[in-house]
């Protein structure tokens, strides 16, 4: 049902946006060049690594030895405005069609942070990531690494089609209201270092 649900949805929202994707991919290829998507490597179900999509809101500025710039420094109003608007995520119905994601699921993170969780946050892996989830509906960026941590594994253990349902209608009121988009003083989120860096 859950996989059912991913298709269904992930096919009709990619034909009701398909104008909105051609704008934004638009609007990246002049305002930041080229290439369009942002591909990293992320960890899925299990922990398998797969290729993520997203559409960039960073340029490629980088200082005189030919270093990147930090982050704050990259993310213009432009790219600010994607991430506010959830619209650089778009590109990930993809992954939800080859079924590398899920609609609802634990965010993908980095693939360093694989060795930085304790056992109980690794669980997070027990199901495939998504596209928004439970802890993106309850403070996004704007709770700690071990909250966030604890609403993914609440959601592996809770999980429902009718909790799906719930998130993405949670997600679309998020959208609307801009809110927890980045973490306090950080424009995006700060790296996840470590269970000892969450102790008080």
């Amino acid at each position: 049902m859950k996989r059912l649900l991913d298709i269904l949805v992930a096919l009709g929202v990619a034909a009701a946006l398909f104008p909105v994707i051609l704008f934004v991919a638009l609007l990246v290829r002049l305002r930041l060049g080229s290439p369009l998507f942002f591909c990293q490597q992320r960890p899925g179900l299990h922990g398998r690594p797969f290729m993520l999509y997203k559409f960039r809101t960073m340029s490629d500025a980088r200082d005189g030895a030919g270093k990147l710039l930090p982050d704050e420094v990259r993310l213009g109003g432009f790219g600010q405005a994607l991430r506010r608007l959830s619209l650089d995520e778009l590109p990930q119905l993809w992954n939800v069609l080859i079924g590398d994601m899920s609609l609802v699921g634990p965010r993908p993170l980095l693939m360093q942070y694989l060795g930085r969780y304790s056992a109980q946050q690794a669980r997070r892996h027990e199901v495939r990531p998504g596209i928004t989830g439970w802890a993106q509906v309850n403070g996004r960026n704007a709770i700690s690494w071990a909250e966030r941590f604890d609403l993914d594994v609440w959601y592996v253990d809770h999980q429902s089609f009718w909790l799906d349902l719930r998130i993405l209608a949670m997600t679309a009121r998020k959208i609307f209201a801009n809110r927890d988009v980045s973490a306090r003083g950080h424009v995006t989120m700060p790296e996840f270092m470590g269970n000892e860096e969450e102790s008080p």
